[in-house]
């Protein structure tokens, strides 16, 4: 069986959050056709629980412990160096010396990196040879960009140097490495735009949703009162673009949704919410969860998802899935941006207050929005299919597609 090294930032399961439901289906896939040796983080203690279950999917695996706090420390050191705070941060003795002992006696010539952190890992000697495919997702150096126009004054000065210092290795390692992938054509173009140099190893695999799973057919039970019209967001409340996502819908948009339409409620679906997460709970008509055993209920019984990012990169799982179980979704621009061009999508997209709240009342107060939901729906099982799109990984690590000069043509119908 054919050999290959799988690198991930963040153990690849369980599958809830927007990096991790990509890197299992990844796992998941390759481990039908490889022998995948994995190294990965653990940076949460939960997550140790899951070991055991991954180790059945790989042949020899690494698994080191990542406690957020002395990383971060850890990666002040780029400061002296001039390099990211992020390499710094995913920066592991142990990890490098596991990747090179394997290199080192197994015929492995194959690698797939997922995230630009965990490239520096292959970057060596010990690598020569082999073809290397880095899964970028989407673009971090510009998502920090993005960061730095929300901050001010020290901040904004240290998100601007990640910006710039990150995007110098990314663009550094897409001219060594065989292949670069990107979650969405817009990724790809913004990454290409700045690095044309690199756009003829640059692809487009795009993410997917499991349609059975995200089916409305099912029965799920009712979260929400009888007399609650429910907007709901679902995703992780300790990443800050989803934080900053939820204070912003819920202090400038829903009061005017909830003053035109008293029964409206907004709920805030998702694990670790920080404290102004939880502060919003105190919001007339605003109600926030935490964890949940399954988000599927909240949405089939929502009459809408809400998905207001200011600050979004690449393809926001949580849309697919609204959009799989054929719910209306009003979202941002940026985030609409990240999905292949959908008319039903697009002309429920919102980025001021104002209009948020219009197209929001029109759901509500609409009979039925079935054959809306039912038109997502479809958008999302032709367009966002596991099976079909992770194909084409296995066919870039095999050296079986042709290069090409834009990133466009990987998406092209």
């Amino acid at each position: 069986m054919r050999e290959l090294l799988f690198l991930a930032h963040r153990i690849p399961y369980p599958p809830d959050k927007g990096d991790k439901i990509r890197s299992f289906h990844l796992l998941q896939h390759l481990a039908r056709r490889y022998r995948v040796h994995l190294g990965t983080f653990i940076d949460d203690a939960r997550d140790w629980s899951h070991v055991e279950r991954v180790k059945k999917m790989c042949g020899e695996t690494c698994f080191i412990a990542l406690h957020p706090a002395r990383a971060k420390l850890r990666s002040l050191a780029a400061f002296a160096t001039g390099e990211p705070l992020t390499l710094r941060y995913y920066r592991s003795a142990g990890l490098a010396r596991w990747v090179d002992g394997l290199l080192g006696s197994r015929r492995i010539e194959r690698a797939l990196v997922f995230s630009s952190a965990m490239a520096q890992y292959v970057e060596g000697s010990s690598a020569d040879g082999m073809r290397r495919v880095l899964d970028f997702v989407d673009l971090d150096s510009d998502k920090w960009r993005q960061y730095s126009r929300h901050k001010h004054g020290p901040m904004r000065w240290l998100y601007r140097r990640e910006a710039d210092t990150l995007f110098e290795f990314e663009r550094r390692y897409a001219a060594v490495f065989d292949a670069s992938l990107f979650v969405s054509e817009a990724e790809a173009r913004l990454f290409t735009t700045q690095a044309p140099e690199a756009a003829a190893r640059v692809s487009v695999v795009e993410n997917g949703v499991d349609t059975e799973y995200f089916s409305p057919q099912r029965a799920y039970p009712n979260p929400y009162a009888a007399d609650e019209a429910a907007l709901v967001f679902t995703g992780a409340m300790d990443y800050w673009a989803n934080v900053d996502a939820v204070e912003w819908f819920a202090r400038e948009v829903f009061p005017q949704v909830r003053a035109n339409f008293p029964q409206a409620r907004f709920y805030i679906v998702g694990t670790r919410p920080t404290r102004a997460v939880l502060d919003l709970a105190q919001l007339p008509g605003v109600r926030v969860t935490g964890t949940v055993p399954d988000t599927r209920p909240y949405l089939a019984h929502a009459r809408a998802a809400v998905a207001p990012l200011r600050i979004a990169r690449g393809v926001q799982n949580k849309v697919l899935e609204a959009m799989a179980m054929a719910r209306p979704v009003v979202a941002s621009s940026q985030v609409v941006a990240g999905v292949r061009p959908c008319a039903e999508l697009l002309e429920w997209s919102a980025d001021e207050p104002e209009t948020a709240a219009r197209l929001l009342l029109r759901l509500l107060r609409e009979p039925s929005t079935a054959a809306l939901g039912d038109a997502l729906r479809a958008h999302v099982a032709r367009n966002y299919s596991w099976n079909e799109n992770l194909a084409r990984v296995e066919a870039i690590l095999e050296g079986d597609t042709p290069a090409r000069s834009s990133a466009r043509a990987a998406v092209s119908p």
